[in-house]
C-alpha cells in the first residue's frame, strides 16, 4: 500500500497521474478531470498531509512521494501543478520507469529567487508564510489562495472556488504545510533538467503571480521540452481555462504517442 489516497477517474486509453499543489488536494483538479474523462484514465493523488491522505506517514518529500505514487499506479504521463510539479519531476528523474512523459503546470524547478535566477519568489515571502502558519494557518492558506488567484480573469471567483475546495476534505496537517514550505524554499532541480529523458511539456498561466511564466519557458529550454502559455490564466489555469489546458495536454500526449 502506498499510504496515499489515489482516486481513479476517466475511461481513456492514456494513463495520467495528476498531483495537486501546496495546501490543496486532488479534488481541486476536478474541472480538468471532467474535461479529460474521455481521453485519459486518471490517477488523482492526495499528497501526504493533504486531503484524504492527511494521516499518511509518508514524508512530504518529492522522491518519497514519487516512489509511493509509482508503486500504486501504472506507467503514465505525470502532471503536477505547482508544488506537485516537483513530485512529477522527481519521479521522471529518479523513478523513470514509471514516467512516460512529464507535464509541470505553473510549476518551477526553483521557487525562490537567487543569484542568476530572477524568476523566483522573495525568500522572505516563504518565511512570512511559515511564521503566519504557526499563528493562524487557515487564514494563511486563504491569503496564499488569494495570491494564487491574482492575475486570473475573475480573481474573486477563482479564490472562492479554491477556498471552497481547500478545506472540503478536512483541514490539511499544519506540520506538513510547514514541510511543504521548506521544500519550496530548498528545492532546486535546475541543474538536473538537462538529464530529463522523457518528453516534457511546461504549461504556464500568462498572468501567474506565483510562478513566473518565464521560469517555465527557461525550464522547457533546459529540459529540451515544450512550453505552452494559457492566455488570461493565473496560477490555477484549470479553473476557468480547463478546456484550454486540456487542448494543450492532449495535443502533447497524442504527438508523443
Amino acid at each position: 500500500m502506498s499510504g496515499l489516497h489515489i482516486e481513479t477517474h476517466g475511461t481513456g486509453a492514456t494513463p495520467l497521474v495528476m498531483i495537486h499543489g501546496w495546501a490543496m488536494h486532488g479534488g481541486i483538479l476536478a474541472p480538468l478531470v471532467e474535461v479529460l474523462a474521455d481521453s485519459y484514465t486518471m490517477y488523482v493523488v492526495d499528497l501526504p498531509g493533504h486531503g484524504y491522505s492527511r494521516d499518511s506517514a509518508i514524508p512530504l518529500e518529492p522522491l518519497a512521494c514519487a516512489r509511493a505514487i509509482a508503486e500504486a499506479t501504472p506507467p503514465a504521463t505525470w502532471l503536477g501543478w505547482s508544488m506537485g510539479g516537483l513530485v512529477a519531476l522527481a519521479a521522471a528523474l529518479d523513478v523513470p520507469e514509471a514516467v512516460r512523459a512529464v507535464v509541470p503546470v505553473c510549476s518551477t524547478p526553483c521557487f525562490v529567487r537567487g543569484e542568476g535566477w530572477p524568476y523566483g519568489n522573495d525568500v522572505t515571502m516563504v518565511h512570512r508564510l511559515a511564521t503566519d502558519l504557526q499563528d493562524d494557518y487557515k487564514a494563511t492558506v486563504e491569503r496564499f489562495i488569494a495570491l494564487e488567484a491574482m492575475g486570473s480573469a475573475d480573481p474573486r471567483a477563482e479564490a472562492r472556488r479554491l477556498k471552497e475546495e481547500a478545506f472540503s476534505r478536512g483541514e490539511p496537517n499544519p506540520r506538513v504545510l510547514l514541510e511543504g514550505l521548506r521544500l519550496l524554499e530548498t528545492t532546486d532541480l535546475r541543474p538536473r533538467l538537462a538529464g530529463l529523458r522523457q518528453p516534457n511539456l511546461w504549461i504556464a498561466g500568462r498572468r501567474d503571480r506565483i510562478v513566473h511564466p518565464e521560469a517555465m519557458r527557461w525550464s522547457a529550454g533546459a529540459a529540451n521540452g515544450r512550453f505552452a502559455e494559457i492566455a488570461h490564466a493565473g496560477h490555477a489555469p484549470f479553473i476557468g481555462h480547463a478546456a484550454a489546458v486540456a487542448d494543450v495536454l492532449t495535443s502533447f500526449t497524442d504527438a508523443d504517442a
